[in-house]
């Protein structure tokens, strides 16, 4: 069964009421000091110290139409399936290349 994606945007979201509007504004007029994170506690400096910022980011698919030569789509194809994100991937590495950061 397909799944259709669902986007929303900003303008999309319901207007804030005068009351919403000065709810929020109390909340963020609270000190930190009295924010409840017993059901969420706070990480420790040693819990951040291996954290990797963008780890679970995947970037945004671009659906592209583009002209390739028919042997390097052979090759690529006759690798198995997925040979776009092997195509993407080979981009990747050059864009990471020739940008100066390490290619994973």
């Amino acid at each position: 069964m397909k799944t259709k994606m669902v986007r929303y945007t900003l303008d999309s979201l319901p207007k804030l009421t005068k009351t919403r509007r000065a709810q929020l504004k109390a909340l963020a007029a609270r000190p930190d000091s009295e924010i409840d994170t017993s059901d969420i506690p706070e990480m420790t400096d040693e819990q951040w110290k291996n954290a990797k910022r963008g780890h679970f980011y995947r970037p945004r698919k671009q659906q592209i139409t583009a002209r390739v030569d028919a042997d390097v789509l052979d090759w690529l194809k006759s690798q198995g399936r997925g040979y776009q994100s092997r195509i993407n991937a080979i981009l990747r590495r050059e864009m990471l290349l020739t940008s100066g950061k390490s290619a994973k």
